[in-house]
């Protein structure tokens, strides 16, 4: 007799955990679709939609992806998921969310869509091979990295480029200056020697802009920016220095 209530008592509880386990399914899965994600705070928070303190060490509560409101885990499910995305959030315009992406701009669809097929249908579309031939995997990585850092705003980029040779040593920027006058003239005898500004910021990228650690993978990982500065300050050159 007791041996069957113990039985009998196991399978409740299992039951309820079977039970359970679609919901919690559910509710990972709605949580991921709208782009809210269990969080750790550091230090003391509190819900923003019932205004409690979120108790606990880890995991106190969850963090909205795309507008940065933090509540508690039951209260997210009472939380309307019509947010307005905050750029400051939005890192990059490949691998993001695409409803995150255009909410954020307020555009109908991507940017990068509209930039894309405007030069393709401008130039490209008697191009042999369109959409057939691939491309070379570096340039493909250089413009999916501008548009990732809104070439649009190249004025800007400018100011922020000058701004840190302002900060450079007089030795250093005496050095850096006249040696982007030299390699500009080089670029303007393209057509003998076939070096333009993106080639040359091949060449003199990783040894100007070495980082200050000598790590092989860091190296690897920063030569795309390495090449990318050079050949601004070699474009710009009259510009910047």
């Amino acid at each position: 007799m007791f041996s069957q209530e113990l039985w009998l008592e196991n399978e409740r509880k299992c039951a309820v955990v079977r039970k359970s386990k679609p919901g919690r399914k559910r509710q990972e899965l709605l949580a991921i679709a709208f782009g809210v994600k269990v969080h750790t705070f550091r230090g003391p928070h509190w819900c923003e939609y019932c205004a409690n303190f979120m108790w606990g060490l880890i995991a106190q509560g969850v963090r909205c992806s795309d507008c940065g409101l933090n509540v508690h885990k039951q209260c997210s499910k009472h939380v309307p998921n019509d947010c307005q995305p905050d750029l400051k959030r939005i890192k990059k315009v490949y691998c993001c969310d695409l409803t995150t992406l255009v909410k954020a701009h307020n555009t109908q669809r991507p940017m990068v869509v509209d930039i894309c097929i405007r030069e393709i249908e401008a130039r490209g579309l008697k191009s042999e091979g369109i959409y057939r031939v691939s491309g070379f995997t570096e340039h493909i990585e250089d413009v999916k990295m501008a548009f990732d850092r809104e070439i649009s705003n190249a004025d800007e980029r400018l100011e922020a480029v000058h701004e840190v040779l302002m900060l450079l040593p007089p030795a250093h920027y005496e050095t850096l200056r006249y040696l982007m006058i030299h390699l500009k003239k080089v670029t303007m005898n393209e057509k003998d020697n076939l070096m333009n500004a993106e080639n040359l910021g091949i060449v003199f990228g990783p040894t100007l802009m070495r980082p200050p650690e000598d790590s092989t993978l860091t190296t690897l990982h920063d030569m795309r920016y390495q090449k990318l500065i050079v050949q601004i300050l070699i474009e710009n050159e009259d510009v910047l220095f």
